[in-house]
């Protein structure tokens, strides 16, 4: 196709490229040097975070007639999956070790999730984005499913399946009903049938209510949630942590653009339907999370109370709401994974994910139980941490958008969720250990457990540099609309 740069595809390009030279390099290799495989994964994805940096800082250009969007919003967060890829792969290494035989295979398939994640966040038109979702959403349901001799995680796979498919019909149908209604699936093209569209239109209301439901189960919002307890259950714990991170982040990179870009002339008619469902979503989420006794469901919970305060950026939608919803996916997502990283070291020593299993950790180790403390402060909203900024300037901004009803009920929640952060606490620092052994923290855990509580300092301390990235992002998008309407 003549005058298109497919040079600007070079990161998405290179990704594949790595990808398919891990599955290869795993055919080839001996046991004792599969080691190379981690070795390559996280420096090849160090390399490519590098070169998007440098060659695509401040383009901000489109290809295929606008289908794929090359400008600082999609390279925010290409340059956040990079990053959060290492973490999972450092966070693998030795489930990967101790159980799969074919480790490249593991490897592989996260590298190509990866490239799923990018194009969702750079997707202009909605089947392109649908696509991207799938190739993201098909590589989660094998690696949920990696632990194959445990009957849990096959049956969480099977869930994972089967309600993966059903939500992609809804989410593929509403698309075709929007595709009707407005006769285009570009996001601009929609976001100009929709300024110059008068009064309401049902079958538009209807296709993007589908979406809606569709991306719904994506993000596991109430009351679409119900696969994620048993997924995250059963899933590998790295898995699990990046459902909890990945997925959700990956997902709200394209529902901000969809709606910024496409749905916002229309935000009178859908923002009541996601402020309602962001209102069940951190309710149920912290509500059930209260009688949980397994860590891996605790975290399920908790994470769904988190996609209600995420939505909230969604009802509330402008440019200061949208730069608070990506400050907290920051701020949720190094905070989770600081969690994750603590609870897999735990986990690989013990075998053990329930609460009571905590019992006296900070004698066993004084430093995972330390980051987990500080890990839960964060998702609980406590100052010093990056989840008190995060949800300082994502509440600010709902409540600036003629919203406060809703950032006060968010607040109550958060206080209804520091009360089980406080439980899990209580059995690290004040119950007896069940065990005096000292647990020993792999050097590459070790590592990214140090870098990931520096993170949660940072940005809880010293946000700037984060939100200056943050708006230069959410600019991009902003821009591209056709017409602003006032939240």
């Amino acid at each position: 196709m003549p005058g298109v740069n497919y040079h600007l595809l070079w990161p998405e390009l290179l990704m594949v490229i790595l990808a398919f030279g891990v599955f290869g390099a795993d055919l080839v290799l001996r046991p004792r040097r599969r080691w190379l495989l981690v070795a390559s994964s996280v420096v090849g994805m160090a390399g490519i975070l590098a070169f998007t940096l440098a060659y695509l800082w401040d383009k901000d250009t489109s290809l295929y007639d606008g289908i794929f969007q090359v400008d600082n919003y999609s390279l925010f967060f290409n340059a956040f999956f990079l990053v959060l890829g290492v973490a999972v792969v450092l966070s693998s290494v030795q489930f990967v070790q101790k159980h799969l035989t074919h480790p490249g295979e593991y490897y592989g398939l996260l590298l190509f999730s990866i490239v799923g994640m990018m194009l969702m966040a750079a997707a202009g038109e909605l089947l392109t984005a649908y696509i991207s979702l799938e190739l993201l959403s098909f590589s989660l349901y094998i690696l949920t499913s990696y632990a194959r001799d445990e009957p849990k995680s096959n049956e969480a796979g099977v869930k994972y399946v089967l309600l993966g498919a059903f939500s992609s019909a809804i989410l593929l149908y509403g698309i075709s009903l929007v595709y009707g209604a407005v006769g285009a699936t570009r996001f601009e093209d929609i976001a100009v049938a929709l300024a110059a569209t008068d009064g309401v239109n049902p079958l538009l209301m209807v296709g993007i209510g589908l979406i809606v439901a569709g991306m719904g189960f994506k993000v596991a919002a109430v009351p679409f949630h119900m696969w994620a307890p048993d997924v995250y259950e059963g899933a590998p714990l790295p898995i699990t942590a990046y459902i909890a991170v990945g997925s959700k982040v990956a997902a709200f990179a394209l529902l901000l653009r969809l709606f910024t870009e496409a749905f916002l002339p229309a935000i009178d008619q859908w923002r009541m339907l996601i402020a309602i469902m962001a209102v069940a979503t951190m309710t149920v989420g912290n509500l059930v999370a209260l009688a949980q006794t397994s860590l891996k469901r605790l975290l399920a919970y908790s994470s769904i109370a988190h996609v209600g305060y995420l939505l909230m950026g969604i009802a509330a939608l402008s440019d200061t709401s949208s730069t608070g919803l990506m400050l907290y996916l920051v701020g949720y997502a190094v905070t989770n994974m600081l969690l994750f990283a603590a609870v897999i070291a735990f986990y690989n020593r013990t075998g053990r994910d329930e609460i009571s299993a905590l019992a006296g950790l900070h004698e066993r180790s004084p430093f995972l139980a330390a980051t987990m403390t500080a890990a839960l402060f964060s998702l609980s909203g406590l100052p010093f941490f990056a989840g008190f900024i995060a949800k300082f300037y994502l509440f600010s901004a709902v409540a600036k958008a003629d919203m406060l009803w809703l950032a006060g009920l968010a607040i109550l929640n958060s206080l209804i969720s520091l009360y089980y952060y406080l439980m899990v606490i209580k059995q690290i620092y004040i119950n007896p250990a069940q065990e005096k052994s000292r647990l020993q923290v792999s050097p590459e855990l070790l590592a990214l457990i140090a870098v990931l509580a520096l993170g949660v300092l940072f940005v809880g301390v010293y946000p700037d540099p984060v939100v200056d990235a943050i708006e230069a992002a959410t600019r991009a998008i902003f821009t591209a609309v056709p017409v602003v309407a006032e939240p």
